[in-house]
């Protein structure tokens, strides 16, 4: 569709932001829609944001995309926060209406849209062994416990990191039972066994090295294994995890479900089911 005077433009703001896949499933919607409308990267510097958002409400831009690493640092720039954003503590989304920026966050719905579509878990009354304590932890986290998850155990390499993350959160939901360890702890290694979800949400595995102190041998072989960390080769975690016949995926799909609502929080209509990763999955493919 031919962009005119009357288009709308979406954006992400990111520091660095050209390795970004957002405007090719997000422009992919658009134009199967049929809506008037364009996503751009903007590269925005962390001491440039203010400018950046007051740039929106000036240019009219309809909405954005936050990526890393201004998730946390936008929220004070906002005129309105969602709870759960506000309780996760990061933006990832922003809709302009008429001047007054509300944020939001779907990286916690996306993630767990992607394991229930995927990997065919179900959260109520489950039992999660996240590796990690960052930004991305605690986005699922927050969506594991809304969705009635029965014990979330977050093992962290530093255990204060980990327990901050617990005493933020476990007044919130007093129907989850949460725990916090290191990876040396027995607590972790009983966990793993009871374990029906285990998810990577460091980046590890990135750069295709391995997690350490993760003994995969020892969870059960009908628990779910979500790696957040996508890339165009399995990571190694992954690999491991296929070799021992367990189910496992990456975290392309929660990209795209992250997305998926992102869109639907700007126009109301959502893209068809699996276009968004379809998409993805093309270009990786061919990339």
């Amino acid at each position: 569709m031919p962009l005119t005077g009357k288009s709308q433009v979406y954006a992400i703001l990111g520091d660095p932001v050209g390795h970004s896949l957002s405007p090719l499933m997000q422009n992919q919607a658009f134009e199967d829609l049929e809506i008037d409308a364009v996503y751009v990267p903007f590269h925005v510097q962390p001491e440039n944001l203010p400018q950046a958002l007051a740039g929106i409400r000036a240019l009219q831009i309809s909405g954005v995309n936050v990526t890393i690493p201004h998730k946390e640092a936008v929220l004070p720039l906002l005129d309105e926060v969602d709870p759960s954003a506000r309780l996760i503590g990061a933006v990832n989304t922003i809709v302009n209406r008429k001047g007054t920026l509300h944020g939001y966050n779907t990286d916690g719905l996306g993630f767990l849209r992607s394991a229930e579509q995927e990997l065919g878990f179900q959260p109520a009354q489950s039992r999660v062994v996240m590796l990690g304590a960052g930004g991305a932890c605690r986005a699922a986290v927050v969506a594991l416990a809304a969705a009635g998850a029965q014990q979330i155990c977050i093992a962290n390499r530093s255990l204060g990191r980990a327990e901050q993350l617990v005493l933020d959160l476990a007044g919130h939901f007093p129907k989850t039972e949460f725990q916090a360890c290191n990876y040396q702890d027995q607590a972790f290694l009983a966990a793993l066994q009871q374990a029906d979800l285990v998810v990577n949400s460091t980046s590890v595995g990135l750069k295709g090295e391995s997690i350490e102190n993760f003994p995969l041998e020892n969870i059960k072989h009908s628990v779910l294994l979500y790696d957040m960390v996508y890339s165009k080769v399995d990571t190694p975690l992954l690999q491991q995890a296929r070799l021992q016949g367990l189910r496992a995926v990456d975290g392309l799909g929660m990209l795209a479900a992250q997305g998926e609502e992102a869109f639907f929080l700007w126009t109301g209509r959502r893209p068809a089911p699996g276009r968004m990763r379809a998409c993805l999955m093309k270009y990786r493919a061919n990339d």
